[in-house]
């Protein structure tokens, strides 16, 4: 795989050499940055986005074809493409200039109300999913099947649990996962996000401000968009939030088996951080009780 060294110098490079009547503008980076793409602040009212891996350089094109098509049906601002750049002697790959958005990821504010972040991300979701899918990109590698079937990890999730060995755990895990196999998605397909976390929930003056990093976006099954029911709310924000979304308990089985899938391979890695494997297993317990409650009602 082909790793490029992406810092402040190359994005200078690339302003000054494609863009320069933005070359005197300062740049810095974003923290966090992101994983599959390198984030940085051009000035004070936009930022330059860079694919980290050629694996993440379809979603340039797609970002800019659809992020302007979606926008003026949702009710919160989403990333605005303002100009695309192109692959040069020293970057391989096309990267963008978008406009800033202000805010802080919900995940790293503390005095964000998620009662009401869970109200306005379900509303967010709803008009994202009501807008016309017909001629939307299909789910597939470009977005690592999100909002495709959920079968498409399951190799994934035997393995991660025979790593876990077999224990009454496991065989509740097992038992989530199997439900989450037995349904599809039954309607026309919709759009979805495909990596709604915190880290891509802007949050201002503890309100949820904008929803950002469009690049798993698709048209399928709006499962995977739920698993920030259990990565983020808890107790009564959960609860407002499945409250606020029309969808049906298959659905939210198979959310239940996108947030499973995640937290297992997440504990299951060798070389994984503590906080990483603390957040996986909370999810991992949540997930277990939520199923455990829908088997008794």
């Amino acid at each position: 795989m082909l790793t490029i060294t992406i810092d402040i110098a190359l994005v200078h490079r690339l302003v000054a050499e494609q863009f320069p009547d933005l070359a005197h503008l300062a740049i810095s980076p974003v923290v966090p940055g992101g994983w599959d793409n390198r984030t940085f602040r051009l000035g004070d009212n936009m930022l330059a986005r860079l694919p980290s891996a050629d694996r993440y350089v379809a979603q340039v094109a797609k970002e800019h074809r659809w992020l302007p098509v979606l926008a003026p049906h949702l009710p919160l601002p989403i990333p605005v493409p303002l100009a695309r750049g192109e692959p040069s002697q020293d970057y391989p790959w096309p990267w963008s200039i978008y406009r800033w958005l202000p805010g802080n990821p919900v995940a790293r504010e503390p005095q964000a109300d998620l009662n009401r972040a869970a109200r306005s991300l379900a509303d967010f979701l709803g008009a994202l999913h009501r807008i016309d899918a017909r001629d939307g990109p299909p789910h597939g590698d470009h977005n690592f099947h999100r909002g495709g079937p959920l079968a498409v990890y399951a190799r994934e999730v035997q393995a991660a649990l025979a790593v876990l060995g077999e224990t009454a755990e496991t065989g509740v895990l097992r038992d989530v996962w199997a439900n989450a196999l037995e349904s599809q998605w039954e309607r026309p397909p919709v759009w979805v996000h495909g990596d709604v976390s915190g880290g891509n929930l802007l949050v201002r003056d503890g309100d949820l401000s904008a929803v950002i990093d469009f690049g798993s976006s698709a048209v399928g099954d709006p499962a995977c968009d739920l698993v920030i029911a259990w990565t983020l709310f808890s107790g009564e924000s959960r609860a407002t939030f499945r409250a606020a979304l029309s969808l049906d308990e298959k659905t939210w089985r198979r959310a239940r088996g996108w947030a499973l899938w995640k937290a297992l391979i997440t504990v299951a890695a060798p070389h994984v951080s503590q906080v990483e494997a603390e957040a996986s297993w909370r999810v991992i317990a949540d997930v277990s009780a939520d199923h455990r409650q829908g088997l008794q009602t």
